[in-house]
């Protein structure tokens, strides 16, 4: 195999990788509670996994019209120091907006500290519905449904 060759085979690796992770870099769990998604957000985010995330949202939505909550978690992530919490909360306000449009209710958990800091800054604290985790935002929506869980 000549050099030309084993380059253009290398680009074509890293290309089937780089969609290996696109794919798995927003997974989309159905939850217990009918009609509502758990969005887990782990790792490093930046303003175009932002945008990946937001547009597979969407489309998720568009095919599962009966989608009626997602609740998203930031506990994990790990933002860009260029772009950092100022393109967070810029690109949760285009979420929240977009989702609410689609009828869906927009749930975000674990926040840290300084994000909620630049979020107050923002001024779009108020507009944002958020829990401290998974189990609490699950726990408000269950008791809003009339739902429980039993041990027997």
């Amino acid at each position: 195999m000549n050099q030309i060759e084993e380059v253009a085979q290398l680009k074509a690796t890293i290309a089937k990788y780089e969609e290996i992770i696109n794919e798995t870099s927003v997974p989309i769990i159905t939850s217990i509670i009918d009609n509502t998604i758990l969005l887990p957000v782990v790792g490093y985010t930046d303003k175009e996994r932002m945008e990946r995330i937001r547009a597979k949202v969407l489309e998720y939505a568009g095919d599962h019209r009966n989608t009626e909550a997602a609740v998203f978690d930031f506990s994990s992530i790990r933002l860009s120091e260029e772009e950092g919490l100022e393109m967070l909360t810029l690109e949760l306000q285009l979420m929240r907006s977009e989702l609410q449009l689609m009828g869906i209710r927009p749930i975000m958990v674990g926040f840290t500290p300084p994000f909620v800091r630049q979020m107050v800054s923002a001024g779009v604290a108020s507009e944002v519905e958020s829990y401290a985790n998974f189990k609490a935002a699950l726990q408000v929506l269950m008791d809003e449904k009339g739902l429980s869980f039993s041990r027997e």
